[in-house]
């Protein structure tokens, strides 16, 4: 046996017992995902945690060290779904794609309404990594609607937090629409498309070089 096949025969077995944890750590997120959907951080115990997960709670502490970072993986693995599909759908006309955007947006917020409730306040007092989460997905729905508007994502200033402004505002609404469900997730999803062309007029409004895409009708 040469150098190049004993260094693969030693290299194979981690690489086959790295594949089963990271398996293993994906499908513990997977359930907690579940757990969390619609329930609390404070509201399970890891005890509870561990019970309907069917696993040992040592299992959980080995892959994330504790509660707070099992459920932080949770949040991040969830968000990146959503910041994912925020940045994809460059195939698509501009219309179709802010409509795709913020309905997965809303889609999102309606059935991980505890996790949204979590990364939009922050988390249990002052959560500078949930803060990080939260920050991270309104930078990637405000990218998504420059490059749809202004054909770019590094834009100027004014125009970003006019964006961010009203991404905010969105955060805002969304809580206060998954706390009554009194809008159909359509309606919700064309009042905020409705609201982001306010915002675009007024970013051009007061700054030419910004303007906002003429009206468009959609069909369907």
């Amino acid at each position: 046996m040469n150098i190049s096949q004993q260094r693969d025969t030693a290299v194979r077995p981690r690489a086959r017992g790295t594949e089963r944890s990271l398996a293993r750590r994906a499908e513990l997120i997977a359930i907690g995902r579940r757990l969390f959907a619609d329930t609390s951080y404070d509201a399970l115990s890891m005890d509870d945690i561990a019970r309907q997960a069917h696993v040992a709670k040592g299992l959980i502490y080995y892959y994330f060290q504790s509660k707070r970072g099992y459920y932080l993986a949770i949040i991040q693995d969830s968000v990146a779904d959503l910041v994912s599909f925020a940045a994809g759908g460059v195939e698509l006309g501009q219309v179709d794609r802010v409509h795709r955007t913020i309905d997965s947006y809303l889609r999102y917020a309606e059935h991980n309404q505890a996790a949204y409730r979590t990364i939009v306040s922050g988390g249990v007092g002052f959560d500078a990594e949930v803060h990080a989460i939260r920050d991270g997905v309104r930078e990637a729905i405000v990218a998504t609607i420059a490059d749809g508007a202004y054909g770019r994502t590094d834009i100027a200033p004014l125009a970003r937090m006019g964006l961010i402004a009203w991404v905010c505002s969105v955060e805002g609404a969304a809580l206060d629409w998954i706390g009554r469900l009194e809008l159909s997730r359509a309606t919700m999803r064309d009042l905020l498309v409705k609201s982001l062309g306010g915002t675009l007029r007024a970013i051009e409004e007061l700054d030419p070089a910004y303007p906002a895409p003429p009206p468009a009708r959609r069909d369907g």
